[in-house]
C-alpha cells in the first residue's frame, strides 16, 4: 500500500547524471603557464570554446596562436568577462592579488580554483596552509559574489600538453558548496578523454586535496612518472 508520504518521495538523483556543458565558454586565468596552457589545450581539443587570460594580452594572444584550436587570448579582465566558467591557474604567489583585481569581472561567474599552495626546499615539495584554510577558501573569501569551486589540482602539465597522449587517465576531485556547481565542473572534467570528475565535498575539505600534490610530486620524482589519482568503487 502506498502512503501519501511515499508518493512525495523524490527518487535519488543519479550522481553521474551531469549537465551538458559543451556550449559554455571556459576562461583560463594564468593560461600562459604550464598548467593553464595544458588545460586550455585539452578542453579546446574536446570542442570547448576556450579563452586564455594573462596580465598581458600580448602574451595571451601569443599562447593562443601557438595552441590553435580556436583558442582566444585576452587580458585577464576581458577573459573573465567573456567566460561562463573561469579556471584559476595562476601561481600561488599571485593568487590573492589576481583575484582581488578581478572581483567585479568574476561576479556571478562559476570559478574553478586549481591552485596548489606549495613550498619547496632541499627535501622537496611541501604543503602550505593559507590563513583562510586553502587556496579555494581564499578565493571564496575574495570573491563573495562568485560561485567558487575547486578542481583540476592533480593533473600533470606534461601529459596535458603532450599531443601524443590521447587520454589523461585520472580522476578530478571536485569540491564546492552547491551541487549544481560541482556537477557542472564534473561534467567539464569529463569532456577530456580518460578523465572523470568526482565530487569530493565542500570547500572546507580543499586543503588536503591541494596538499596531496606535494605527495604526487615526491612519487613522480621517485618513479620518474606523471602520477594522477583514481578513486575506486564508484
Amino acid at each position: 500500500m502506498t502512503t501519501s508520504e511515499d508518493a512525495k518521495k523524490v527518487p535519488a538523483k543519479d550522481p553521474w547524471d551531469l549537465p551538458d556543458v559543451s556550449g559554455l565558454v571556459v576562461g583560463v586565468l594564468g593560461g600562459t603557464g604550464d598548467q593553464g596552457r595544458g588545460l586550455a589545450y585539452r578542453l579546446a581539443k574536446a570542442g570547448q570554446q576556450v579563452i586564455i587570460g594573462s596580465r598581458a594580452a600580448e602574451r595571451a594572444q601569443a599562447a593562443a596562436e601557438e595552441l590553435g584550436l580556436g583558442i582566444e587570448g585576452l587580458d585577464n579582465a576581458e577573459c573573465a568577462r567573456r567566460s561562463d566558467i573561469v579556471i584559476v591557474a595562476v601561481p600561488w604567489e599571485g593568487h590573492a592579488k589576481t583575484l582581488e583585481a578581478l572581483r567585479e569581472e568574476l561576479a556571478g561567474k562559476l570559478v574553478v580554483d586549481c591552485v596548489n599552495p606549495l613550498g619547496f626546499d632541499k627535501q622537496g615539495a611541501y604543503a602550505l596552509k593559507p590563513e583562510e584554510g586553502s587556496a579555494a577558501q581564499q578565493a571564496a573569501a575574495l570573491l563573495p559574489e562568485s560561485r567558487v569551486t575547486a578542481a583540476f589540482h592533480h593533473l600533470s602539465a606534461v601529459l596535458l600538453s603532450d599531443p601524443e597522449v590521447a587520454e589523461i587517465d585520472t580522476d578530478v576531485m571536485v569540491l564546492g558548496e552547491k551541487r549544481a556547481d560541482t556537477d557542472v565542473v564534473q561534467a567539464l572534467a569529463g569532456r577530456i578523454p580518460g578523465m572523470r570528475g568526482v565530487y569530493a565535498g565542500r570547500l572546507r575539505n580543499a586543503h588536503q586535496v591541494e596538499s596531496l600534490v606535494a605527495n604526487l610530486i615526491s612519487a613522480n620524482r621517485r618513479y620518474k612518472a606523471h602520477a594522477g589519482l583514481r578513486v575506486t568503487d564508484i
